[in-house]
Formats: structure tokens, C-alpha cells, sequence
């Protein structure tokens, strides 16, 4: 059995696509909020094993660092 982390957290989160009807909307905005509350602390975690740990000598450690700090950069033009 596979678990799919996206579907688990919008099962948690609710769904954030509005639909035309403003109780409902209402609803699915403060869904939306959270998504992107957990999204800022999420890129929050990888940023500091990027910018920390990217340019260490340990092997296990750099390479750790630079996925996440080429993650940023290349996936979501976050730049420093």
C-alpha cells in the first residue's frame, strides 16, 4: 500500500478550490491559508539544510545541503 503525502495533507487541510459560493469559498480560502502556511514552513526547513549545509566537506552532509540549496534555487527561483 502506497501512501500518497499530497493526498494525506489536502485530506487534512480540506479543499482550497473555490466554487462560486461564498460560505463554501469562505471555507476553502482559510484552507487555502493553511496550505500555504505549511508550504512557508516547509521551504522554511529546506532553506536551512540548504544555506547551512551546503557547502560542508562531510560527504553526507554537502550533499544534503546542496540538494535542498539547488532545490530552491532550481525548482522554486528562490535565490539568497
Amino acid at each position: 500500500m502506497s501512501i500518497d503525502l499530497q493526498e494525506v495533507v489536502m485530506k487534512l487541510v480540506g479543499p482550497i478550490k473555490p466554487v462560486g459560493k461564498t460560505e463554501t469559498d469562505n471555507l476553502r480560502f482559510e484552507n487555502l491559508k493553511t496550505l500555504c502556511e505549511l508550504v512557508d514552513e516547509l521551504v522554511g526547513a529546506i532553506g536551512k539544510v540548504g544555506y547551512t549545509f551546503k557547502d560542508r566537506q562531510e560527504f553526507s552532509v554537502g550533499r544534503a545541503g546542496k540538494y535542498a540549496y539547488e532545490f530552491l534555487g532550481e525548482t522554486l527561483g528562490i535565490k539568497e
